[in-house]
Protein backbone atom coordinates (compact mmCIF):
# COMPACT_ATOMS: atom_id res chain seq x y z
CA UNK A 1 0.00 0.00 0.00
CA UNK A 2 1.33 3.44 -0.88
CA UNK A 3 2.02 5.95 1.88
CA UNK A 4 -0.49 8.39 0.37
CA UNK A 5 -3.20 5.77 0.76
CA UNK A 6 -2.23 5.27 4.39
CA UNK A 7 -2.36 9.04 4.91
CA UNK A 8 -5.82 9.26 3.33
CA UNK A 9 -7.10 6.40 5.49
CA UNK A 10 -5.62 8.06 8.59
CA UNK A 11 -7.32 11.36 7.71
CA UNK A 12 -10.68 9.62 7.28
CA UNK A 13 -10.27 7.90 10.65
CA UNK A 14 -9.23 11.24 12.19
CA UNK A 15 -12.36 13.07 11.02
CA UNK A 16 -14.60 10.18 12.04
CA UNK A 17 -12.93 9.94 15.45
CA UNK A 18 -13.28 13.67 16.09
CA UNK A 19 -17.03 13.54 15.47
CA UNK A 20 -17.43 10.41 17.58
CA UNK A 21 -15.48 11.93 20.49
CA UNK A 22 -17.23 15.33 20.50
CA UNK A 23 -19.95 14.51 23.06
CA UNK A 24 -17.64 12.82 25.59
CA UNK A 25 -16.38 14.87 28.53
CA UNK A 26 -18.66 17.85 27.85
CA UNK A 27 -20.48 19.48 30.73
CA UNK A 28 -23.41 21.89 30.42
CA UNK A 29 -23.90 24.99 32.55
CA UNK A 30 -26.44 23.18 34.73
CA UNK A 31 -23.99 20.34 35.42
CA UNK A 32 -21.17 22.77 36.22
CA UNK A 33 -23.37 25.10 38.29
CA UNK A 34 -22.60 28.15 36.15
CA UNK A 35 -25.11 30.87 35.18
CA UNK A 36 -26.33 30.79 31.59
CA UNK A 37 -26.04 33.71 29.22
CA UNK A 38 -29.46 34.96 28.08
CA UNK A 39 -30.42 33.16 24.87
CA UNK A 40 -27.96 30.34 25.42
CA UNK A 41 -29.08 26.82 24.56
CA UNK A 42 -29.53 24.43 27.47
CA UNK A 43 -27.17 21.93 25.84
CA UNK A 44 -24.30 24.38 25.21
CA UNK A 45 -21.02 23.32 26.83
CA UNK A 46 -19.44 25.38 29.61
CA UNK A 47 -16.11 25.42 27.81
CA UNK A 48 -15.17 23.99 24.44
CA UNK A 49 -11.64 22.58 24.27
CA UNK A 50 -10.88 21.66 20.66
CA UNK A 51 -7.24 20.86 21.45
CA UNK A 52 -8.15 18.07 23.84
CA UNK A 53 -10.69 16.62 21.40
CA UNK A 54 -8.15 16.78 18.57
CA UNK A 55 -5.49 15.07 20.69
CA UNK A 56 -7.87 12.24 21.58
CA UNK A 57 -8.93 11.95 17.93
CA UNK A 58 -5.30 11.80 16.75
CA UNK A 59 -4.55 8.94 19.15
CA UNK A 60 -7.74 7.02 18.28
CA UNK A 61 -7.15 7.52 14.54
CA UNK A 62 -3.58 6.22 14.88
CA UNK A 63 -4.81 3.09 16.67
CA UNK A 64 -7.56 2.49 14.10
CA UNK A 65 -5.18 3.05 11.18
CA UNK A 66 -2.66 0.63 12.69
CA UNK A 67 -5.39 -2.00 13.12
CA UNK A 68 -6.54 -1.43 9.53
CA UNK A 69 -3.00 -1.79 8.17
CA UNK A 70 -2.36 -4.90 10.25
CA UNK A 71 -5.51 -6.44 8.80
CA UNK A 72 -4.49 -5.36 5.30
CA UNK A 73 -1.06 -6.98 5.62
CA UNK A 74 -2.18 -10.17 7.38
CA UNK A 75 -5.55 -10.62 5.68
CA UNK A 76 -7.48 -11.52 8.84
CA UNK A 77 -10.84 -10.21 7.56
CA UNK A 78 -11.50 -10.07 3.83
CA UNK A 79 -14.49 -8.95 1.75
CA UNK A 80 -15.77 -12.53 1.56
CA UNK A 81 -16.00 -12.59 5.37
CA UNK A 82 -18.38 -9.61 5.41
CA UNK A 83 -21.19 -11.20 3.37
CA UNK A 84 -23.87 -12.14 5.88
CA UNK A 85 -26.78 -12.85 3.53
CA UNK A 86 -27.37 -13.51 -0.13
CA UNK A 87 -26.49 -16.30 -2.53
CA UNK A 88 -22.90 -16.69 -1.36
CA UNK A 89 -23.67 -16.63 2.38
CA UNK A 90 -22.20 -19.50 4.31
Amino acid sequence: MQWTSVLAIYFLFLVFSAFVLLPFGVRTNDEAGVEKVPGQADSAPVEFRPGRILLRAVVLAAVLTAAYLANYVNGWIGPEDLIFWGPSAR
